[in-house]
């Protein structure tokens, strides 16, 4: 570890401790906001009339954003004060949520979930740069654990309070929620959280950067989101922003444009780093954090982590919703085994780290995930019961509360204390990241399976004609709702007589696609588990080094 002694023998005031159960709070507020839309989605479908496209937006664009102004923020906070940049995020995360309980049109929505990310993106760093800066030693240890069991937990708990929200008041409250507890927990950070700031930084400000990994990590996920709808690489459907249209008879799709410039961005922000750390310039990313081993593959796995959560957070509301015919209610109540998997195993997981080492915790995490993600896709039918489809959630949670709790402190254990605040920004933007392509990825792996399974699955009810190809096609683009809304309807519906066989019918396609989805998921958390068991090798060989009073003997 590279902390020094003296610091290590400094332990937290009270006051230190009170702070950090605030910073956990308001770090709580943003993750759940991430993913408390996911059970809420088909109400705000039906009530505003989003597409499928729409409503990955809804969820994906708070994590776009987020990402690709968290290395900007984090900079931010270290000159500008941390605490004073939490405060300015609660500020501006308040002021998105009442725009987005106000809105009744997807533009304002999808709009307002961006000022919540701008808000969402000064909150995250500041509250683990704060984090890194108080606590030290032993007790650092603790504090991170805390940090990883909040995210996890939080994200956990997000369609339960979702659904809860939606079905005893309205989606609206799923925004509004936040007004209250975003200005107690103000009031309360003014009174119990420190101000802290970064070292002396770099002249010069690193604007270019901030520009470069915006527009890469944007690009990239537009274009896995938009994939399905405007065509991989022919032109499938219409295309406009600000009057301006991408040509129907264009050459190729505007996908393949922006995968293009996603990957030129990225490129070109690794060499604009590069070359801001040869001229001795403030740089957004300190590329040199990424020799040391630990740091490299503990970014892979929780990149991983993050995917494989948010690709099964977006899917299993609609299936359970659509599909099944649960109520948003009954839809949270399963999902929260999840977040009983995730606290029970975060509270624990510092007593299996005592025995296993924190690597060893997040191998045996991640295993746990791939179990419960894949155990989870074998039990999928078009009428199962939620208890079963709970148990499976339950080892899924507990791999997500070991993985997450110490992947933290994992990641950062051999960063030196002076670049440990940019650490810190570069883990939460390699979670956002992940985050965003779980819920774009599996969203367009859906969309591309609803496409196959759902005019099957009408064929072999014996369901067939261009009406049937029609309802297949409202299906995919409403994201299910259609199937409620048939269901609702009844002998009355434009089916007639064949609308019981074609809901059956709609409902086993749904379940079909939702399995592929959900195995897509469980492939990236296999990688997260490869990432985790070269994460153990790497800590055990520093481990394993002598120290450098003896090297230098």
């Amino acid at each position: 570890m590279s902390y020094s002694p003296d610091a290590a023998q400094q332990a937290p005031t009270r006051r230190d401790w009170l702070g950090l159960a605030v910073l956990a709070v308001g770090l709580g507020l943003i993750v759940l906001d991430g993913t408390i839309v996911g059970v809420a989605l088909p109400a705000i479908i039906t009530d505003i009339g989003l597409t499928l496209t729409d409503a990955q937006w809804v969820n994906s664009l708070y994590a776009v954003v987020l990402a690709a102004l968290l290395l900007s923020t984090g900079s931010l906070a270290d000159r500008w004060g941390r605490r004073r940049t939490f405060l300015l995020g609660l500020v501006i995360f308040i002021a998105g949520s009442v725009v987005a309980a106000t809105s009744a049109a997807a533009a304002p929505l999808i709009g307002a979930r961006a000022v919540q990310a701008v808000g969402a993106a000064l909150i995250m760093p500041s509250t683990l740069s704060t984090v890194n800066a108080v606590f030290r030693g032993r007790y650092r240890a603790a504090a991170f654990g805390v940090w990883g069991a909040v995210i996890s937990g939080a994200a956990a708990v997000g369609p339960l309070a979702g659904g809860a929200l939606t079905q005893w008041a309205s989606w609206h409250w799923i925004f509004l929620v936040n007004v209250p507890l975003g200005i107690a927990v103000a009031v309360a950070a003014v009174f119990t959280v420190k101000e802290t700031k970064g070292s002396k930084p770099l002249p010069g400000v690193d604007v270019d950067g901030a520009l470069l990994s915006a527009i890469g990590f944007g690009a990239l996920v537009f274009a896995v989101i938009e994939g399905p709808d405007l065509g991989w690489w022919k032109p499938d459907g219409e295309f406009a922003v600000f009057g301006w249209a991408w040509p129907h008879d264009a050459a190729i799709s505007v996908v393949p444009i922006a995968f293009a410039v996603a990957a030129v961005a990225i490129v070109l922000f690794i060499v604009w780093e590069r070359h801001r750390e040869k001229v001795q310039r403030a740089a957004l990313l300190d590329l040199r954090l990424f020799s040391f081993a630990t740091f490299s593959w503990g970014n892979t796995t929780a990149a991983m982590v993050a995917i494989g959560e948010f690709a099964l957070i977006f899917v299993l509301p609609l299936y359970l919703i659509n599909a099944l015919g649960f109520s948003v209610m009954n839809a949270g109540l399963v999902l929260a085994a999840m977040a009983i998997g995730a606290f029970a195993s975060g509270a624990m997981a510092r007593h299996l780290a005592a025995r296993l080492g924190a690597p060893g915790t997040v191998v045996l995490g991640l295993g746990l995930e791939v179990v419960g993600a894949l155990a989870l896709a074998l039990f999928l039918r078009p009428n199962s019961a939620g208890f079963v489809l709970a148990v499976p959630l339950v080892v899924y949670g507990l791999g997500l509360g070991l993985a997450s709790a110490q992947l933290t402190g994992t990641v950062l254990r051999d960063i030196p204390v002076g670049v440990s605040g940019q650490g810190s920004a570069t883990q939460s933007t390699v979670r956002q990241i992940g985050s965003a392509l779980g819920t774009a990825i599996s969203g367009a792996v859906l969309s591309v399976a609803l496409a196959v399974t759902l005019p099957a699955a009408l064929a072999n009810a014996g369901v067939s004609g261009a009406q049937a190809d029609q309802v297949a096609e409202a299906t995919r683009q409403s994201a299910g709702t259609m199937i409620p809304q048939l269901r609702a309807q009844g002998s009355h519906s434009s089916l007639g007589t064949e609308t019981a066989a074609a809901v059956d019918a709609l409902a086993a396609g749904f379940t079909d696609a939702t399995r592929w989805a959900i195995l897509f998921a469980v492939a990236f958390l296999l990688l997260g588990l490869v990432g985790a068991l070269l994460l153990r090798r790497a800590a055990d060989r520093v481990d394993a080094r002598p120290p450098e009073s003896e090297q230098h003997a």
